[in-house]
């Protein structure tokens, strides 16, 4: 008797299995240790080859599905008497699941257009109905966002770890902050008194933009052309610029610019600081906020548009 022979009469003795559930059980066993053998063999050679996190992330994503769907092809083929045709197999696995499992199946679905289409992809900023975040992982029925926004102001990190259904992006609006003109228009208001030099302060708010934002725009206009090889986006300029208005409180005084993404905050920072030291060498510049004041016409208005006396 060969060790076989001894491991079956073993199993067949102990579980009460007959000699035919017992092969398919042993040959399904060694598929699955051929396949988990392949993708460790695959994995070991990518992470060998390349230091990319991105990289390694998708071979090890990619292979799992594969390794995955080629088990359950294989294993429903030996496994399912009477359905040796792959396509009815399919096809009565399909429509069980569609009954059973309908909100799990949008999910699986919902995983392949991900897939096919790449609305985005692990590493891209998206916003998703209310939600907004960082994506940092992509599996069959769910995809996962590090949060941004929410309490935290200007689009930074949350820390919470927030997990999707992928059945969302059917139902849900997506906006993808990475893909497309991967640059954002951010505005920041600065507002000005009556009394201030305001076109004085729209000199200094300008150059500060163009400090800040000249050099991205030459780089956002490449992109660009890019996006609009896909997408129908195009602006006729690119270049920061300062918009004025009036409020109750003052001249509101809007600076327009460009920016990456994940650097809102910082570039945010960075304007302020240099806007702060600006007005504050200039005694004809002075920030409103909201005052009272008593306002007599008759000494204090323009010639023209004084009351009578």
């Amino acid at each position: 008797m060969n060790i076989f022979d001894y491991f079956t009469d073993a199993i067949q003795g102990t579980l009460q299995i007959d000699v035919a559930a017992q092969e398919r059980l042993l040959i399904s066993f060694a598929i699955l240790l051929v396949l988990w053998l392949i993708r460790l063999l695959v994995l070991v050679v990518v992470h060998r080859r390349s230091d990319d996190v991105r990289v390694r992330y998708r071979w090890k994503k990619t292979s799992q599905y594969v390794m995955v769907t080629i088990a359950v092809v294989i294993l429903g083929m030996i496994w399912i008497q009477g359905f040796r045709s792959l396509a009815t197999y399919l096809g009565l696995l399909s429509a069980g699941l569609a009954i059973a499992l309908r909100e799990l199946v949008a999910n699986f679905v919902g995983w392949a257009f991900i897939l096919w289409r790449r609305p985005f992809e692990v590493g891209d900023r998206i916003q998703i109905g209310d939600t907004a975040g960082d994506v940092i992982d992509l599996r069959i029925f769910q995809f996962t966002l590090l949060e941004i926004g929410n309490w935290v102001d200007a689009d930074q990190s949350t820390g919470r770890v927030i997990h999707v259904n992928n059945g969302k992006i059917f139902t849900e609006s997506l906006a993808n902050f990475s893909k497309g003109f991967q640059y954002i228009w951010n505005e920041i208001a600065v507002l000005v008194t009556f009394e201030s030099d305001w076109e004085k302060a729209k000199d200094i708010l300008a150059g500060i933009a163009s400090k800040h934002g000249e050099e991205l725009s030459t780089s956002a206009e490449e992109k660009l052309h890019e996006a609009a090889r896909r997408f129908m986006i195009f602006y006729s300029k690119l270049t920061p610029t300062v918009y004025t208005s009036v409020r109750d409180c003052g001249v509101l005084l809007t600076i327009r610019y460009l920016c990456d993404p994940r650097r809102r905050r910082s570039t945010e920072e960075s304007i302020w600081e240099d806007i702060l030291h600006a007005f504050a060498d200039n005694d004809d510049i002075d920030f409103a906020y909201p005052t009272q004041r008593f306002y007599d016409n008759l000494h204090e208005g323009k010639p023209g548009a004084r009351a009578q006396e």
